[in-house]
């Protein structure tokens, strides 16, 4: 404005200095919220901000901390994953997208992510420790259903046994592993383990439809046609 003073420019200046100051208001709010547990509140108000201040990495991390918080893990993934891209050497945004993954029981993700946290630093502690047990459980359920195409049951239920062993921390993994136990039991014939298995997974997923095929098979084996 003061080398080329105009009152057309002078009002969008007044307009945007002001419109700086309410988002800096705003921020101080945000911060506070996070700071006092409330999430929710805090998310209103970084959408507002987020709203003008489309390009703030370090907006679009405290965001996804407030979803993680409230339960809104694919919400988060998307903030960290422009956090990634706004901010060089995003280490920290790739740990998180991937233990994220990780605790939704996507492996496959998870391990893609740390993969790129460790070309930006291959010695990264945390992604490095997160990667070696993401790799193994990967390996294991790679490994089982190889022996599950191949008709090698026996294998795939060892190698599944072995993967809740790796990971008995997340639930997931275990129900999913389970699931798969069940079908290799039906598929082998054993039909009063599969039922058992089956119904394990069932009470965990009562709509859990691969479970329900697998445990009408094992009924078949036994007669038991009602059920």
């Amino acid at each position: 404005l003061k080398s080329n003073p105009s009152s057309t420019e002078e009002k969008e200046a007044q307009s945007q200095l002001s419109k700086s100051d309410e988002l800096q208001r705003l921020h101080g709010q945000a911060v506070s919220a996070y700071q006092q547990e409330d999430y929710g509140g805090a998310i209103s108000l970084l959408d507002e901000i987020l709203a003008v201040c489309v390009w703030d990495a370090e907006l679009r991390e405290l965001r996804a901390e407030c979803y993680i918080k409230e339960g809104e893990p694919s919400k988060a993934i998307s903030d960290l994953k422009a956090a990634a891209k706004l901010k060089n050497d995003n280490t920290e945004a790739f740990y998180k997208i991937s233990q994220i993954y990780y605790q939704l029981g996507d492996h496959e993700l998870s391990l893609s992510e740390v993969r790129e946290c460790l070309k930006l630093d291959q010695d990264h502690k945390q992604c490095f420790t997160l990667y070696k047990q993401v790799k193994k459980l990967n390996k294991q359920i790679e490994t089982a259903e190889e022996f599950i195409r191949e008709g090698r049951y026996e294998d795939a239920i060892d190698k599944y046994e072995s993967a809740m062993k790796t990971e008995p921390e997340v639930p997931v993994y275990a129900t999913r592993a389970k699931e798969r136990i069940c079908h290799c039991l039906s598929k082998s014939q054993q039909a009063v383990e599969a039922i058992q298995v089956c119904t394990e997974v069932l009470q965990l997923e009562p709509s859990n439809v691969n479970a329900l095929k697998d445990r009408a098979e094992a009924y078949l084996l036994e007669d038991l046609y009602e059920e």
